[in-house]
């Protein structure tokens, strides 16, 4: 067979739709993000990791954004897909804002917004690899709710995704009250932090914690939480456990 011969059957190759592959697993991603309501709003706290595997590579990924006027959304996992989370929901919102009606998307809209979105690509077996917490007050109304990867949604005075969904909710669960004040629920999502700063190895010693109220979106600059880890359970971590490594 010359080569002649053979460029059709490469070409006819080279254009088969078996040779195309979606992404099978996330690569680069981020950890937990945490929510809650309080007396004024909405506060949500991430870290700004972004894994490699199991390699810390990025230590500035900003995953707390403004939608809107209204809303405030935080993610979890493939930090490609939230980027193109981001980019449907400036599309909608420029959308939105181009009927000049004097109304706006509130928190509520864009969070069933975000479970169709979700939903529809677990359909098409080409999911999105987040957990987003999406959060807003609108007409004095505190909204403050969940969505998985697979479009599974609700709303709660306090949401958390990945490790934060075991770790952080039990602390949530004993210290939260709807009358918290700003100081308050601060102190208590950076001990929801500490805690997950402590046992997930994704994390990392730089967040950022974000409020939405009325008067809008304020996203506080990364900083860093006081740390102890000369607990004797940290020391020497298989004392008593019989048969491990």
């Amino acid at each position: 067979m010359n080569v002649m011969d053979s460029t059709p059957v490469e070409n006819s190759l080279m254009s088969s739709e078996s040779d195309i592959q979606r992404t099978q697993y996330p690569y680069v991603t981020g950890t937990s993000v945490v929510g809650i309501k309080y007396k004024d709003g909405i506060l949500l706290a991430a870290d700004m990791g972004g894994s490699y595997g199991s390699t810390i590579r990025y230590k500035s990924v900003e995953r707390l954004k403004p939608v809107g006027k209204h809303s405030l959304l935080g993610a979890s996992g493939e930090i490609s897909d939230f980027q193109e989370i981001m980019k449907y929901l400036d599309e909608l919102i420029l959308y939105d804002n181009m009927w000049d009606d004097g109304n706006s998307f509130g928190p509520k809209e864009v969070h069933n917004y975000l479970t169709r979105v979700m939903y529809n690509r677990r359909n098409k077996f080409n999911p999105l690899w987040n957990s987003l917490v999406l959060g807003g007050v609108k007409n004095g109304q505190k909204y403050l709710g969940s969505v998985s990867m697979i479009g599974v949604h609700y709303e709660d005075n306090h949401v958390a995704t990945g490790f934060g969904n075991h770790l952080a909710r039990p602390i949530l669960r004993d210290e939260w009250h709807e009358n918290l004040s700003y100081e308050e629920g601060v102190k208590l999502l950076e001990k929801c932090m500490r805690v997950l700063l402590y046992r997930d190895r994704s994390a990392v010693n730089k967040l950022q914690i974000a409020k939405i109220t009325e008067e809008g979106v304020t996203i506080s600059q990364p900083y860093s939480l006081k740390t102890f880890w000369n607990f004797s359970a940290f020391q020497n971590p298989t004392v008593g456990a019989e048969g491990s490594w």
